[in-house]
């Protein structure tokens, strides 16, 4: 499991014009099955992502992929996780 955090850049007042293709990347990897949540830093800080089911490798090379990455209005930070222990609710994240 991987901690995706993207702090905006010095260039935080270009994504509005990438917000779009931003969205769309992050559907395409919740549609695949990678992304299991994402949301904002507060206050307007930047974002963070939940992936699962892939390497460090792989979500690497996925992050560098988010139009925001490209277009450095974030800075990405990858950090891996190996969860122990959790709430009921999400057990399903030890599998």
């Amino acid at each position: 499991m991987f901690i995706i955090q993207l702090k905006f850049s010095d260039n935080q007042s270009l994504a509005k014009d990438f917000i779009k293709d931003h969205k769309a990347w992050l559907q395409t990897w919740f549609d695949k099955g990678v992304f299991i949540l994402s949301g904002s830093l507060k206050p307007a800080a930047g974002g963070v992502i939940i992936a699962v089911n892939v390497n460090k490798t792989e979500i690497e090379s996925i992050v560098f992929e988010d139009p925001f990455v490209i277009e450095n209005v974030v800075k990405p930070e990858v950090i891996e996780l190996s969860p122990s222990q959790c709430d009921e609710r999400l057990a399903f994240l030890l599998d």
